[in-house]
């Protein structure tokens, strides 16, 4: 009775606080607690739109979120110089915007506020803006070149994701966070600039450094070989997303942290040496890596992570090291050129669809040590035959699953 009570309280907040939406023109709107306005929809079909800077003597201070989304008929628009913010897909789908001047009022570029605008070519960034957020431009394919004001600080994750025709950047000073995968798919974009004077980032030949966390951030070109220069301690999350012409790699002794995404979909990547420095492999570090033979891990790794090497379809042998207690979800999942695996007894825990569908797999011996196997481990390996200890949780599991397994004689 109490939580009905509690939800009725909540329900009724909600209604007593609920902004009331108004129309003008075209325009659908709220007004805020400082009586000032959004624009929540348009509602019209013009292919030229002015929003206005003041609706009934109360100043319009924000684009909200999909105000204007999928408006395709829509080729360009003025922004009154009094809005401060542009909100999340305020923008997006635009497919016939081709141009856009945001306010030097303007202080946050939302979340994908622009994102799959195909038509746009140019945007110019005013000097208040401090935030690029996530996907703020993501798909915008025709966009060429652009230029981030000294005002900046943020670039989010996927900013400028699959642009396509993106050739140039230039980085500023003020730049301190570069998000995940913020130029990933950039397929055009061969010159990118950041100041010497810039305290956070650097680059060298084509690659983006953290000065600050001693980080391999992101690999921009079609590079083929890659030597990581000794210091590096962490090579970042999606370092080399999807760099299709990556064939070799040298990793130095002081890098600690193998991140998430790091090599994910190298498509040309065919060996790698992990080195003995290295704790952790992150979830899909390797996934895809469709040319991948073999790979070495060292004493280190503790954990091989959630879809570590997904999809590696040329991979045939890997010898998984004494220190690995954890073998997470998917981590050789679709891996079917994988022929046999010796689990140490230092594992404990094999995850979800571990091995999943791993065609070529005929043997695996899993040690007393594991004692956790998720559902589906070893599902559609139809050649698969397990070779477990009597008395183990292995048994036990094969029993439930119905799968192939084999019992070591105790004097074996």
């Amino acid at each position: 009775m109490k939580k009905i009570l509690l939800l009725l309280l909540i329900c009724f907040a909600q209604n007593l606080f609920a902004q009331k939406t108004f129309t003008y023109d075209d325009f659908s709107y709220t007004i805020n607690e400082n009586n000032e306005i959004t624009i929540t929809r348009y509602n019209g079909y013009s292919s030229s739109v002015d929003i206005p800077s003041v609706i009934d003597g109360k100043i319009v201070t924000t684009i909200g979120e999909m105000s204007f989304s999928g408006c395709d008929s829509l080729k360009s628009i003025t922004i009154p110089n009094l809005v401060t913010t542009i909100g999340w897909c305020a923008f997006s789908g635009c497919d016939s915007l081709k141009s856009i001047t945001i306010p030097n009022s303007v202080t946050t570029i939302g979340w994908s506020a622009f994102s799959s605008c195909d038509s746009l070519t140019s945007v110019t960034i005013p000097d208040s803006v401090t935030i690029i957020d996530v996907r703020a431009f993501l798909d915008c394919k025709s966009l060429t070149n652009i230029t981030i004001p000294n005002s900046v600080t943020t670039i989010g994750d996927e900013a400028f994701s699959n642009c396509d025709a993106l050739t140039s950047i230039t980085i500023p000073d003020s730049v301190t966070t570069i998000g995940e995968k913020a130029f990933s798919f950039c397929k055009s974009l061969t010159n990118i600039e950041i100041s010497e004077n810039n305290e956070t980032f650097t680059m060298i030949d084509n690659i983006l450094y953290d000065k600050k966390e001693k980080m391999l951030h992101t690999c921009f070109s079609k590079k083929t070989n890659v030597v990581i220069p000794n210091g590096i301690l962490k090579i970042n999350n999606s370092a080399f997303y999807n760099c299709d012409s990556l064939r070799s790699i040298t990793i130095p002794n002081s890098v600690t942290t193998i991140g998430d995404e790091a090599f994910s979909w190298c498509d040309s990547l065919t060996s790698i040496t992990i080195p003995k420095s290295v704790t952790t492999i992150g979830s899909k570090a390797f996934c895809g890596c469709d040319s991948l033979t073999s790979i070495t891990i060292p004493n280190s790794v503790t954990t091989i992570g959630k879809e570590a090497f997904y999809s590696c379809d040329s991979l045939t042998s890997i010898t998984i090291p004494n220190s690995v207690t954890t073998i997470g979800d998917n981590a050789f999942c679709y891996c079917k050129s994988l022929t046999s695996i010796t689990i140490p007894n230092s594992v404990t825990t094999i995850g979800t669809y571990a091995f999943y569908d791993c065609d070529s797999l005929t043997s695996i011996t899993i040690p007393d040590s594991v004692i956790s196997i998720g559902n589906y481990a070893f599902d559609d390996c139809d050649s698969l035959t397990i070779q477990c200890n009597p008395g183990s949780y292995a048994i036990e599991y094969c029993y439930e699953y119905n799968l192939e397994y084999f019992v070591t004689p105790d004097w074996f």
